[in-house]
């Protein structure tokens, strides 16, 4: 039996997977949570074999929660979804740790196929994800995202929701100046001059939704 919980902050998500997941003979909702912190709640207590997570939250990104997974020595294995539908897909985001890698929009079948997979240790990207992975790498046409080290790409999701530097570096554990470089940093690879542009180029490349965008 393959036991799985659910961390994503739409309700609608979690019932439409529930749902999917829930005629399976071999696999068990054991839990879901609406936010990042609750779910890794979830994940320490449930000791789930799969955890579907939603790539950005309120609050900690599912980025920082499989990555918090992943130092924890913890055995549940991640499955991120974004929203990517015809965006570029960043490789940075494979190397938080996650083993699956689904849209939201994904089919029934791609979901199950997806949870069986990485539940046997076995990598999985949806196949859009992978389609656009490789559009990209045929034109040469890579998403600025990709020259983003993963520590900042978090800092970027974090300033992109709205969050203050001070927020940041006591959710990371950094000093308020280290994250001010971060952000400096990443503002110059991505040639962007404040956070509504940032936000707005994290939605465009599937990591932030469209009503997540930081106010000006």
């Amino acid at each position: 039996m393959i036991r799985i919980v659910l961390v994503d902050d739409h309700e609608l998500v979690r019932s439409g997977f529930r749902l999917i997941l829930a005629g399976q003979s071999d696999i068990e909702v054991v839990g879901e949570a609406s936010n990042a912190e609750d779910g890794l709640r979830l994940v320490r207590s449930a000791k789930p074999d799969v955890a579907l997570v939603d790539v950005h939250m309120p609050g900690m990104s599912g980025i920082e929660l499989t990555e918090r997974v992943q130092r924890a020595g913890l055995r549940t294995r991640i499955v991120i979804l974004t929203v990517v539908q015809d965006a570029q897909f960043p490789r940075r985001l494979l190397q938080s740790g996650a083993l699956g890698y689904l849209t939201k929009g994904c089919a029934a079948d791609e979901l199950l196929q997806a949870v069986r997979t990485v539940a046997q240790g076995r990598r999985y990207l949806d196949a859009a994800i992978a389609r656009e992975m490789a559009l990209s790498t045929v034109v040469g046409d890579a998403s600025p995202l990709e020259s983003l080290a993963a520590r900042e790409l978090e800092v970027a999701l974090m300033l992109a929701r709205g969050m203050q530097v001070k927020d940041i570096a006591s959710r990371l554990h950094l000093s308020p100046k280290t994250v001010s470089t971060y952000k400096q940093r990443l503002f110059e690879k991505l040639d962007v001059q404040h956070t509504i542009a940032l936000a707005h180029m994290l939605s465009a490349h599937g990591l932030l939704d469209g009503s997540a965008v930081a106010p000006g």
